[in-house]
């Protein structure tokens, strides 16, 4: 058996951000990964937008983490040459009877500290989107799009320069929660015991199952998990918009918005499929992450809404992801839960349930809220 400072179970981009916080402190730091390489669920099946932070409800995680950690990646892209690209973004009301919940969404990211958001009318949002259809529109100027391949790179590297190692090919087969630290069996043909002081569980959509195979984890404090599966829709030719556009909240979403990639290429999504919850004590499968041909129509039947001049046919199948989520489609939208020894009792232990969006925005932040929680200096 080997003794090891910390174990990150995870390498996307929380996973990377967290071992890189604590290589940089110290902490010797081995990050598991049961792929071929970092990044490859929802870190690289999402929009790749930074946000502002303005959704979430004021002095919660999703709030502060977001603005905190836009700050700090707007930093870190800076300092690293990571492409990136603040190109603001509007929402937009399509009827007037939406104004107040947009109005409610700008008095929303105010209280959240997000100073930049700007009203305005109709005619102000044609005048810098003229193929726009809205009766008023929000512009956030500081919601930006990222390289998140090239961000996760820059993580990693600096993670790899301060002293940590990442293991592919890597599963957890289960653990121990012992006197003298937490047990880790991992690896695939020939498994590999690993006796850790920190264990920081950045598994996204499997988080829970991690836990649950930890032996002597309370199960009591494992949450419930739900799932939705998010598909997107590429366009085929040029887009006539400069920045992104979303319409209004839908429930377990932020609605099949229009965003761009660094080449100036569109792509909508995305939407909202909730997946069936797992069985109790079932251990959740892969997921199918194919695109339906069919959804062009339905797709385009919402981004009429503010694009009328969209055609059907220039929509074809992009990809999908998944989101983990703590409350299901009847329930309102649940907080990142980081679970840390005083929720769970358990020294050196911090689970991450339900980092969906703004994860990616929030990465350094949350990175320094797991240090915090595990009193690292």
């Amino acid at each position: 058996m080997e003794r090891i400072g910390a174990a990150v179970i995870g390498a996307g981009v929380i996973g990377l951000a967290c071992a890189r916080e604590l290589a940089r402190r110290g902490i010797e730091t081995l990050i598991l990964e049961r792929n071929e390489n970092f990044g490859c669920e929802i870190s690289s099946r999402n929009s790749e937008v930074i946000h502002a932070g303005l959704y979430y409800p004021a002095g919660s995680l999703k709030a502060t983490l977001c603005v905190a950690g836009r700050h700090q990646l707007h930093d870190f892209c800076r300092s690293h040459a990571i492409r990136h690209r603040r190109c603001g973004k509007l929402i937009v009301a399509t009827a007037s009877a939406d104004e107040e919940r947009l109005a409610a969404l700008q008095a929303q990211g105010e209280a959240n500290g997000v100073d930049d958001l700007c009203w305005l009318s109709a005619a102000q949002a044609r005048a810098l989107e003229p193929e726009l259809a809205c009766t008023a529109a929000l512009l956030s100027p500081s919601t930006g799009i990222i390289d998140s391949h090239g961000l996760m790179l820059a993580l990693l590297g600096d993670a790899e320069r301060a002293g940590a190692v990442m293991a592919r090919r890597s599963p957890l087969r289960g653990g121990v929660i012992a006197p003298g630290g937490i047990v880790l069996e991992c690896g695939g043909d020939n498994s590999l015991l690993l006796n850790c002081d920190l264990v920081i569980n950045a598994a996204g959509p499997w988080a829970a199952d991690v836990a649950a195979s930890l032996t002597g984890f309370p199960p009591a404090a494992l949450p419930a998990m739900h799932y939705a599966k998010g598909n997107y829709c590429a366009l085929t030719g040029r887009v006539p918009f400069l920045r992104l556009v979303y319409p209004l909240p839908e429930v377990g979403g932020l609605g099949i918005h229009l965003t761009l990639d660094l080449a100036g290429q569109a792509r909508f999504g995305p939407d909202v499929e909730w997946l069936p919850d797992p069985l109790p004590g079932v251990r959740l499968g892969a997921f199918d992450y194919r695109v339906s041909n069919g959804l062009a129509n339905a797709f385009a039947k919402e981004i009429r809404r503010y694009w009328p001049g969209l055609t059907a046919a220039s929509l074809q199948p992009a990809y999908a992801g998944v989101r983990p989520k703590l409350a299901g489609p009847a329930e309102p939208a649940a907080d990142f839960l980081i679970q840390g020894p005083a929720q769970h009792g358990i020294p050196g232990l911090v689970n991450l349930f339900g980092i969906e969006s703004p994860g990616l925005t929030a990465c350094l932040a949350i990175a320094d809220r797991v240090a915090s929680e595990l009193q690292v200096d």
